[in-house]
Formats: C-alpha cells, sequence, structure tokens
C-alpha cells in the first residue's frame, strides 16, 4: 500500500468463506490445552506457578496454559527492554514502520486462523472475531504510515539566520496493559503506536485473553521485530503489572479496562519512585455508559436495526456499547413494538456456530455480576425482554431490555459491560441530551434524527468523545472515527487517529545559528530559486 485503507471484512454469506473458517476452527481446536512460555528478549521462560485460559462457551475447556509472572520476572524484563531501548530508540523510522507492514500482512495470512482463535477464548462471533482481526491490521498499517509522517516533523515558520526544526524521539520502557474484549485489536493498536515510535515494551496481556497475545508473539517474531523490543510477560496485574507501574524505569503505561483499574494506575504512576526522574505518561482508556438518542422526527427503523447492534454485539462486551436508549416519549412506544422482536430473535448459543449471534460472556463473575444488575434492573423499572440465562454449557445470558428506567437508577448509571439494555423516556429532544449528559463517563452516543437544528444541537451539548448521527454508536473505524472518551471513560487518547503517537513520543526543538556569512549564502539561494520558479510560471 502507498496510502493507509482499512482492511475488509470477510464476507462468511460466501460458502467458500465459510468453508475456510470451519478449517480453521477444526485446526485451532486440535491447539487447545498447549503451554505457553513467557518470552523476555527472545528468550522463553517456564514458571512453577502456572493458569490457564478457559472457552467461555463451554465451562472447563482448557485454550491454554500460561505462566504466572511474579516480580523477578517483571525485573527481568524491565531490564531487557530497557537495554534493548538504547539501540532501538535510534532505528530510522522507515525500519520500524517495515515491522508494522509485515505483521500487518502476517495477519492476513494467518486471518481465519486468528478468528478462530477469539471464537474459542473470548466468545466472538465470527463477524466479531474477524472485525477484531480486521481492525489489528489497520492499526499496523496506519502507525506504520503514521510513523513516517512523524519522522518529517512538524512545518514551522522560518527565522532569518536560523534553521528551525522540531523532531519527536521516543519515551522510553513503556508497560502495555490491554483488556480482553478486544484481544487482538487493542493490543495490537497499543503495542505497535509504542515501539513504531521507538520505544521497548513490556506486554502484560488479560488473564481472560492471554492466548491470542501469545499468537500476537508469534507474529512480532515471525515478522523479525528485533528481541527484546517487544516482551511478554502473562500473569496477575495486582502482582507484575503493579511493581512494573510503579518501577522508576518505567517511562510510560498505556492502558485498557476498568476504571477502577485506570484510577489505580493513574494514582501509582502519579507517585514519583527514589530514582525516578521523569513525570511518568499514563494512556487510560476506562469504561462507558454508552447512549443512543432516538428522536420523533428519526427514521424508526434504522434506529432499530442501530441499536440491536450496538446494544448485543459480542454481548454488550465492549466500551462503546450502546446501554442507554432514550426515547422521546412520542415515539416510544412504536419503537418498541418493532424492537422488541428483533432482540427476542437473537439466537444465543456457541459461536463456533455460525448461526449464533450472541455468545457467552467472558467468565464466572461476569455472568454472576450481571444476572446481579438485572435482579436490580427489574426492581428499579420493567423486565420486557431477557432476563436470565441462557441454556448452554456456558456464560450465556439472553439479552435483556428493561424499560421506565429514571437517571437515577442505578442501571442508568452504572456500567453493567453485558447484554443488558435500560431504556429511558424523555420529554423532549432538550430533555433527551439532559439525559445522555447525565453519567460520569463520555466515551460514545449516538443520535438519531431527520432534524438539522436537533443534530446541531446534540453536536454542541451532547458530552462524549465520539458521537454518530443516524448510525450506530459501536463500530469506530482506524484512521476515520479517532476513538477515545470524556470523564471516567478516560485520558481521550484518539486511539486510531493522527495524534495518537504523540502520546508515545516527547517533541524536541532543534535550532542552528547559520552565521552572518551563511546566513547571506542562504537568502541568495533563496532568491534565485524564487526567481526560477516565478520565470516557469511566466512560460
Amino acid at each position: 500500500m502507498k496510502t493507509f485503507r482499512t482492511e475488509k471484512y470477510s464476507d462468511f454469506t460466501k460458502p467458500e468463506i465459510r468453508k475456510k473458517m470451519e478449517k480453521a476452527l477444526s485446526l485451532v481446536q486440535t491447539q487447545l490445552g498447549r503451554e505457553y512460555s513467557i518470552i523476555i528478549g527472545g528468550k522463553r521462560i517456564r514458571l512453577d506457578k502456572k493458569f490457564y485460559s478457559y472457552n467461555p462457551s463451554k465451562k472447563g475447556e482448557i485454550i491454554g496454559t500460561f505462566q504466572k509472572a511474579d516480580e523477578k520476572i517483571a525485573e527481568q524484563a524491565m531490564q531487557v527492554a530497557l537495554e534493548t531501548f538504547e539501540s532501538w530508540r535510534y532505528t530510522p523510522a522507515k525500519v520500524r514502520a517495515n515491522y508494522l507492514f509485515k505483521m500487518a500482512n502476517i495477519m492476513r495470512k494467518r486471518r481465519f486462523e486468528l478468528d478462530a482463535w477469539m471464537v474459542l477464548e473470548e466468545g466472538k462471533n465470527w463477524l466479531e472475531a474477524d472485525a477484531d482481526l480486521a481492525e489489528a491490521i489497520d492499526f499496523c498499517d496506519y502507525y506504520g504510515f503514521e510513523a513516517l509522517r512523524y519522522d518529517k516533523g512538524p512545518k514551522l515558520y522560518k527565522y532569518p539566520g536560523e534553521i528551525n526544526e522540531q523532531i519527536y524521539i521516543p519515551l522510553g520502557v513503556g508497560v502495555i496493559i490491554p483488556p480482553w474484549n478486544f484481544p487482538l485489536a487493542i493490543l495490537c493498536g497499543m503495542t505497535t503506536a509504542a515501539f513504531v515510535s521507538g520505544n521497548t515494551v513490556i506486554l502484560k496481556p488479560s488473564s481472560d485473553s492471554p492466548c491470542i497475545a501469545a499468537k500476537f508473539m508469534e507474529i512480532v517474531e515471525e515478522a523479525k521485530v528485533p528481541v527484546g523490543v517487544v516482551n511478554f510477560m502473562s500473569g496477575p496485574g495486582r502482582v507484575a503489572g503493579d511493581y512494573l507501574v510503579r518501577h522508576p524505569k518505567t517511562r510510560f503505561v498505556a492502558f485498557t479496562g476498568s476504571k477502577a483499574v485506570g484510577l489505580r494506575i493513574v494514582e501509582q504512576a502519579g507517585i514519583a519512585q527514589p530514582g525516578q526522574i521523569w513525570i511518568k505518561r499514563v494512556i487510560a482508556e476506562m469504561g462507558g455508559k454508552d447512549l443512543i438518542i432516538v428522536d420523533s422526527e428519526a427514521d424508526i427503523d434504522s434506529a432499530v436495526n442501530g441499536v440491536r447492534t450496538a446494544a448485543f454485539g459480542f454481548q454488550g462486551q465492549k466500551c462503546s456499547a450502546c446501554s442507554r436508549l432514550i426515547l422521546d416519549d412520542k415515539i416510544h412506544d412504536k419503537f418498541m413494538k418493532k424492537f422488541i422482536p428483533t432482540v427476542e430473535a437473537i439466537k444465543v448459543g456457541p459461536v463456533k456456530r455460525y448461526d449464533n449471534y450472541m455468545g457467552p460472556v467472558i467468565n464466572e463473575a461476569a455472568y454472576n455480576s450481571i444476572l446481579e444488575y438485572i435482579k436490580i434492573g427489574k426492581s428499579e423499572g420493567t423486565l420486557v425482554c431477557g432476563g436470565e440465562p441462557a441454556s448452554g454449557d456456558g456464560w450465556f445470558i439472553k439479552p435483556t431490555v428493561i424499560i421506565d428506567i429514571e437517571h437515577n437508577h442505578r442501571i442508568f448509571q452504572e456500567e453493567i459491560f453485558g447484554p443488558v439494555l435500560a431504556v429511558s423516556r424523555a420529554r423532549n429532544f432538550d430533555h433527551a441530551v439532559e439525559l445522555a449528559n447525565d453519567s460520569e463517563y463520555g466515551l460514545t452516543g449516538a443520535v438519531y434524527s431527520k432534524n438539522k437544528k436537533k443534530i446541531a444541537k446534540a453536536r454542541r451539548e451532547v458530552f462524549v468523545g465520539n458521537l454518530y448521527f443516524n448510525r450506530k454508536c459501536t463500530g469506530a473505524l482506524v484512521g476515520i472515527q479517532p476513538f477515545g472518551g470524556f470523564n471516567m471513560s478516560g485520558t481521550d487518547s484518539k486511539a486510531g487517529g493522527p495524534d495518537y503517537l504523540l502520546l508515545f513520543t516527547q517533541a524536541k526543538s532543534l535550532c542552528t545559528h547559520l552565521g552572518k556569512k551563511k546566513a547571506k549564502r542562504k537568502v541568495k539561494k533563496t532568491a534565485k530559486k524564487k526567481t526560477k520558479t516565478r520565470r516557469k510560471k511566466q512560460r
């Protein structure tokens, strides 16, 4: 590619594509239960203490066996990353970018295999898994091109007798802590952005998705990224993760996950440790309590489809998922009459089967938490759909809709991270905007309306990082809809946008004084160039 373009999704309606995916699932099924090592500086490490990754669609089925890193391993990773940084920091941007382009191509070749791992380890349906893979490819390509753009530096105003430049240099060693819900896309985006900028990293994946992280490390190695640039360390965050967040040599932490963990990282990173000579940078993407407003002047059919997808895609386990539906009172009943049958038609079951749209929630703790929130919701409002476990040997919950929810109710305010939609009535559009902003979060939102004045009001007043009009509030595309939120949704990092690599770099201003003789020669050369250009135009 000469310029960036987003990766197309696989069309699983085509029999030949379905067969490729079925073959990949069968292949991956034969590899379940394998043990994976910690990888530091290219060396593979096995430990006595281990943990397991499980298939949420089939309780007790082990996906992989992993090592529980401790503080000793974390320190080892830090020392290797520090040593590697001394050479990697001076590697030309073109070389660094080419590693990302290679990784993108490897992912394209291993597409259905990687999709299959996400289906089995995270319970993503085929389309959601393929979208995750496509986004990971997009991050590689986009950040590769961005690294080349940053390498040119910004255009500065000229000053007589001087040459002035601004260059972007890397920060140092970073700790990457990705979430389980986008186990390849977000992990890949955070990691590649960090090391393509010249940093070295210690990657500590979620303990619910370590297998796809191990597959990512295979891709890093296959692309021949120099050893020590990316170091893979599985294990509990409270042990090795906390140690690295506090470490005086950690230069930055990139985190995506819950509000509680994100705030803890911000707090810990803000305490200067003995020997620390910088202020640590924290890039944090946290929770969301995302909304969709359906106005009285909306296309109801389009809104029904958008809300259904945004609320129940990947079981509502997206920080961008619609969990608050705000309906204008005038169209409330009409909307619900059309909406509920579409929700009841959703097939829930093991996503190894293509026709199951909704799979399991990630684990038993999430399952119990979501069912508890459903109980709370039933006491606060009126259950109209779902509200109970679905059948099957996994952590399955039926898509749930609860109406008559007020702004002060818990399921209106608290992040549930599951297939539960709270529905509220708005007196009018002004009230709908007021309800939309009644949250400590501010990640995504959508507004369905044909009224231009109302859309203009929403553009000004709905306080979220990503706002969509007449479409769903999920599915931000790399390079097209930079992603990140306000308030307790994080630091608004705008992943997949033109500002993102700034977070992994620091700007250095360079000024060279020319002296009188050199300055005069430069002025004469500039004058000659202008004369030549003027003559060419005259011809």
